[in-house]
């Protein structure tokens, strides 16, 4: 399960990283912007996807697993959690506005993971009030592929969940005059060349 969700943060953490190059590429590749904005047209879902998973995996991690939680990884989950019932609630209302809820929770939750896992790297950074309240916050249960720990697994999920609900491909819509609106399942429309 270790490298399966491992893969997934990975996978995740690319996600993040390739929207982004693609919205700096689209005024130079018109390609790159029309992936993008077929990507973020899908926010809504892909929004409740990764923070389902990442729910799930949590939940597997101390419940199934029995890896206790340090006291950061409890606020990285007080962050995740809600995201999973607002991007649900969101999408099914259909609203497109959910994501600006979503996004101040995926940006504690990204500082908190990012600082988590600066300290397992280097835990000289710790205070040590970590372990005043259980496991120390720079003890590793696992590293896959020598590096993804479950602070950097939260850090993709937090990242991605940024990004998507963040990232737009405006220059798209101007750049095809000739196109035609195609519906989405988050109510937004993508701008398709006829």
């Amino acid at each position: 399960m270790q490298s399966v969700t491992a893969g997934l943060a990975i996978v995740a953490g690319f996600g993040a990283v390739a929207l982004v190059v693609a919205r700096l590429l689209t005024p130079v590749v018109a390609s790159a912007g029309a992936v993008g904005a077929r990507i973020v047209a899908w926010r809504a879902p892909l929004t409740l996807l990764v923070a389902a998973v990442a729910t799930a995996g949590s939940l597997y991690f101390s419940e199934v697993a029995h890896y206790i939680p340090c006291r950061l990884c409890w606020f990285q989950r007080v962050a995740m959690y809600p995201i999973t019932v607002i991007a649900l609630v969101g999408l099914i209302r259909r609203d497109r506005g959910a994501r600006w809820y979503v996004l101040p929770l995926a940006a504690i939750g990204l500082v908190i993971s990012g600082y988590h896992y600066l300290i397992e790297w280097m835990p000289s950074l710790d205070t040590g009030s970590c372990a005043l309240f259980g496991p120390s916050c720079t003890d590793i249960w696992f590293r896959s592929f020598g590096f993804v720990t479950l602070a950097f697994m939260a850090l993709c999920g937090f990242a991605f969940i940024i990004v998507v609900n963040t990232i737009t491909f405006p220059a798209l819509a101007q750049a095809n005059p000739t196109s035609t609106p195609t519906p989405t399942p988050t109510g937004a429309t993508v701008e398709e060349t006829s």
